[in-house]
């Protein structure tokens, strides 16, 4: 405890701008990376863990808002495919199936953009990730299953599990970083591009072609506007992608804006004058400050 000044000890400037700028850092390559791999031929292979992870957080997704209607959740099925049900303990009523059918789209891009906010160093990318890990584990062994014994699902979120636990505890921490916001980047992304698929004619759950009949936003369609007209079903892929682009801005710019905020002020104070003197060099010289002690540096006091 700390008995001297009554004040909490506060993060060394130096340190904390290492850490903000490296925030920003593993936030571009993240996303670059996320956009390059999308488009690249073998790209779809090396983020298919991520499609499966995405898959989760949209079935989970609607799994909370069943209980949290009262619906009840039976199960989640995860395929092969990066398909996956979600199943309801009980019949929803109108109002109750509008918000689970809305949870999906919607609630992958806001786990994402949580991760996103939530990661600002690597010790809060530890606790993030042990998280994420620790719901990953109990859904594999609870709540994700598939009729006929199919153990796909449970085997590939528990893969997951440990995958994430053994990075946030093995990883340095500028990996462990990126790591966090690439995961966070990736659901963001997939959140945009599941979309789309409610705009095609038929959708295929586990290798089988399903029409837009089962899709969630024909279920928000007609628990809302009580019909399945293309024009209703399309009005809610509309906004939920909107939605998607809202949220996945709001994370960046909020992300961003925060680290920029505390590197900014350090960029401005070393600069150098317009007139091209040294006087900022002079200003911040170790020799010409007062004890011959550079003022950017934490002071050493002696003690422990």
């Amino acid at each position: 405890m700390n008995h001297g000044t009554g004040q909490a000890p506060t993060e060394p400037p130096r340190a904390r701008r290492h850490a903000d700028q490296l925030e920003l850092r593993t936030l571009a390559i993240a996303l670059l990376a996320s956009l390059l791999l999308w488009n690249l031929p073998f790209g779809g292979v090396l983020l298919y863990p991520f499609k499966l992870l995405a898959t989760w957080l949209h079935e989970m997704s609607h799994g909370l808002l069943m209980l949290m209607t009262g619906t009840g959740l039976d199960r989640v099925e995860i395929y092969r495919d990066t398909s996956g049900l979600a199943h309801p303990g009980s019949q929803p009523g109108p109002t109750a199936q509008a918000f689970i059918a809305a949870a999906g789209y919607m609630g992958t891009a806001v786990w994402g953009a949580v991760l996103l906010v939530v990661t600002p160093t690597g010790r809060t990318a530890r606790t993030a990730m042990l998280v994420f890990a620790a719901l990953l584990g109990l859904t594999a062994i609870f709540v994700v299953n598939a009729p006929a014994g199919d153990r796909f699902g449970q085997w590939a979120i528990g893969l997951m599990c440990g995958v994430v636990a053994a990075a946030a505890l093995a990883l340095p921490s500028k990996w462990r970083l990126a790591v966090a916001h690439f995961i966070a980047a990736q659901s963001c992304v997939n959140a945009l591009l599941d979309i789309r698929v409610l705009f095609r004619p038929n959708q295929v759950v586990n290798g089988v072609e399903t029409g837009t009949a089962n899709s969630d936003a024909h279920a928000m369609a007609f628990a809302t506007f009580g019909t399945n007209d293309q024009w209703a079903v399309y009005f809610w892929s509309a906004t939920w992608l909107v939605f998607s682009l809202i949220v996945f801005y709001l994370a960046l710019r909020f992300s961003g804006s925060r680290a920029v905020a505390n590197v900014a002020p350090y960029a401005r104070s070393t600069a150098s004058p317009r007139d091209g003197s040294d006087r900022g060099d002079q200003r911040h010289s170790p020799e010409t400050a007062p004890g011959g002690t550079d003022p950017n540096e934490p002071a050493d006091t002696g003690g422990s």
